[in-house]
């Protein structure tokens, strides 16, 4: 027998803390309205840090499918399911966005009508297919992209205003908001530098390194400095030494990216050849994807801590595979 989404009792809802994984938040919360949020990451979830919290009254949303939770709801192709688990409903599609598969399921029993052009923009942000000049417009959807990054206080209540039907407008005008996009701004002009300062491109892969920096990008703002001078890119941030569930710390890692803005069709190449070479629980879309940057000798996996020359290993590796495309 077939269970439906709306037959469970879901009391949780873990979902990525990015605008897709928010808004997808958003909607759940619509239909199991007291459910407690938690912002996750794909890799803390593969690491095993949710595993206390999630079971089968807990909804997975946006992120790799938990075999304890009762709901899953992703997109990205390295986690599409092969065959089904008996204890949860799994909602797996190919599709733009998780937030698009929530509203196209919930929107049978809930009014999600004024979701519908955020839906547009959340769907063109995380599939790729916004053009450059909409990136480098003052679209308000962009900067509360942008803000959800602060911290997992705005981005909770940025959900709860999304659940109650408040527009993004109202949202970014709200005080509290309008003082992080400020901050955002003065931050934009941090990250533009420092791409600027450390974007080396090599056979056509612009390869940034913001690792020890504090500062994370997407790849969005990194092909748009570069032009058409890539077809991908590769973002390296993090800390050595770090793991996940440490705060704001984060394990070095690597985040590669499409030149979505010079490829319209998903790019030349599958990055996630890339992102699970050495890291078996790297992965994404084709078109963007990451992992975690492992210790190597060689080609293989070492035993051992991870070091700076452990990060030049693993992009020679990467660029190595990339040129034989």
């Amino acid at each position: 027998m077939t269970v439906s989404p709306f037959d469970l009792e879901i009391r949780r809802i873990v979902t990525d803390g990015d605008l897709d994984g928010v808004v997808t938040g958003a909607i759940l919360r619509r239909w199991w309205t007291d459910a407690e949020v938690i912002f996750g990451h794909p890799g803390e979830l593969r690491a095993g840090v949710f595993d206390g919290i999630i079971d089968r009254w807990t909804a997975v949303c946006d992120l790799p499918m938990h075999p304890s939770c009762g709901l899953s709801i992703d997109h990205h192709q390295s986690n599409k399911p092969h065959g089904e688990d008996e204890g949860a409903v799994i909602i797996w599609r190919d599709s733009p966005s998780a937030a698009r598969i929530a509203y196209e399921i919930f929107s049978e029993r809930v009014d999600l009508s004024d979701l519908e052009g955020l839906l547009e923009w959340v769907d063109k942000l995380d599939s790729g297919m916004i053009s450059q000049d909409e990136y480098l417009s003052d679209t308000p959807v962009l900067w509360l992209s942008r803000v959800i990054d602060a911290g997992e206080g705005t981005a909770m209540r940025i959900l709860e205003d999304l659940q109650e039907g408040a527009s993004v407008d109202s949202i970014l005008s709200n005080p509290e908001i309008s003082g992080v996009i400020s901050e955002k701004r003065r931050e934009m002009g941090v990250l533009i530098d420092a791409i600027r300062d450390s974007m080396l491109v090599e056979d056509r892969m612009a390869i940034v390194r913001l690792d020890g920096t504090g500062i994370r990008s997407n790849g969005y703002q990194v092909t748009a400095m570069a032009g058409d001078k890539c077809d991908a890119c590769m973002v390296i941030h993090g800390d050595l030494g770090a793991t996940f569930g440490e705060g704001d710390n984060y394990p070095v890692s690597a985040s590669f990216y499409t030149n979505s803005f010079l490829h319209r069709s998903g790019g030349i190449y599958d990055l996630t050849a890339l992102a699970t070479r050495f890291d078996p629980d790297g992965g994404g879309h084709a078109n963007a994807c990451g992992c975690r940057i492992k210790p190597i000798d060689g080609l293989e996996v070492a035993d051992r801590g991870i070091s700076n020359d452990d990060i030049d290993r693993n992009i020679e590796a990467w660029l190595q595979m990339w040129s034989e495309r």
